[in-house]
């Protein structure tokens, strides 16, 4: 099968083997996204050597349950033991042998096929087109937010960047009624907030201190530094992005200020899901560009051009 792999920050379009586990589905892909994590791997963020990508949509046409076979899904990225510690205690997401779907030592999705446990899998409903669906990985980590602390309406929110994962963060702070400002600096991230009836925000504008919650989707240390002066004392500073080396923090002032900080990563499938089937999220705004496989190296190019928000692949 054909699938983009990535060996030694280089990325090639190669025919490999179609991958086959008997305990896991077969699924055929349809259409994948192209996220920023996928993005710092090309990079060398993290050392990964093998087909990329996670956000995607897909048929299974092998399972061991039969009522599996033809169904459209999405899948959960963590593939997990189920025995040890923190999988017993209730944490699968921070199991201790996990693998992660193009991330830890598990192939990916850019390519023809690809295979997930079925407690993995979520069925798509039939009003959730294959392009909106792509979203279902990034919708739900943007929705962990709220399932690790509460939002309430009185909340003074600040979210730092408004890329891939800003923006859908952004629309589902929205939904909780929150006095949420964004600082978005392209202009077509601050049409599609503006969209919403979103509020911008720039960084002049920024009162220090203020804040009740500053999530921080940048994954740069100027994005930190401006979170970190946002947040007032007692106040939660979220932290979304992952950062290649090393940020400078002042740990003393965040002793002294109380302030509580939460690393956030990936969330839950279904209520994803739920708010793209009633529309209250329609992610599917972000498109700018779709490729097809064969043309995958010319989607990593433009997924990666400054301003540019979702860029499909599809099968």
């Amino acid at each position: 099968m054909k699938a983009l792999w990535l060996e030694n920050n280089h990325v090639s379009l190669r025919d490999i083997p179609q991958p086959r586990n008997q305990n896991e589905a077969l699924i055929k892909i349809r259409k994948v996204g192209i996220c920023s994590t996928d993005l710092e791997l090309v990079k060398g963020y993290y050392p990964y050597t093998g087909v990329l990508g996670h956000e995607f949509v897909g048929e299974v046409i092998e399972s061991s349950d039969i009522s599996w076979i033809g169904q459209r899904v999405v899948g959960d990225i963590n593939a997990v033991c189920g025995k040890c510690e923190a999988c017993l205690n209730g944490r699968p997401t921070h199991c201790e042998n996990r693998t992660v779907l193009g991330i830890i030592n598990r192939d990916g999705v850019f390519a023809e096929y690809t295979t997930l446990p079925l407690e993995n899998l979520h069925r798509v409903p039939d009003s959730i087109s294959d392009e909106m669906a792509t979203f279902t990985e990034p919708l739900a980590a943007a929705l962990e937010i709220q399932q690790q602390i509460q939002v309430k309406p009185t909340d003074r929110v600040l979210v730092i960047g408004a890329g891939r994962l800003g923006q859908l963060v952004s629309h589902t702070l929205a939904l909780t009624g929150c006095d949420l400002h964004v600082l978005a600096r392209h202009s077509l991230q601050q049409n599609l907030l503006t969209a919403r009836g979103i509020r911008i925000i720039s960084e002049e504008q920024i009162q220090p201190r203020k804040w009740d919650i500053v999530v921080e989707v940048t994954g740069s240390p100027n994005g930190f530094t401006i979170a970190r002066n946002a947040v007032r004392p007692r106040g939660a500073l979220i932290l979304k992005s992952t950062y290649k080396g090393d940020v400078t923090v002042n740990f003393s002032s965040i002793t002294v200020d109380e302030v509580s900080i939460i690393g956030s990563r990936c969330g839950p499938f279904e209520p994803a899901l739920r708010l793209m089937e009633k529309r209250e999220v329609d992610p599917s705004v972000l498109i700018v560009d779709e490729y097809k496989l064969d043309d995958g190296l010319k989607a990593l190019d433009k997924a990666s051009q400054a301003g540019v928000l979702k860029v499909l692949i599809s099968m």
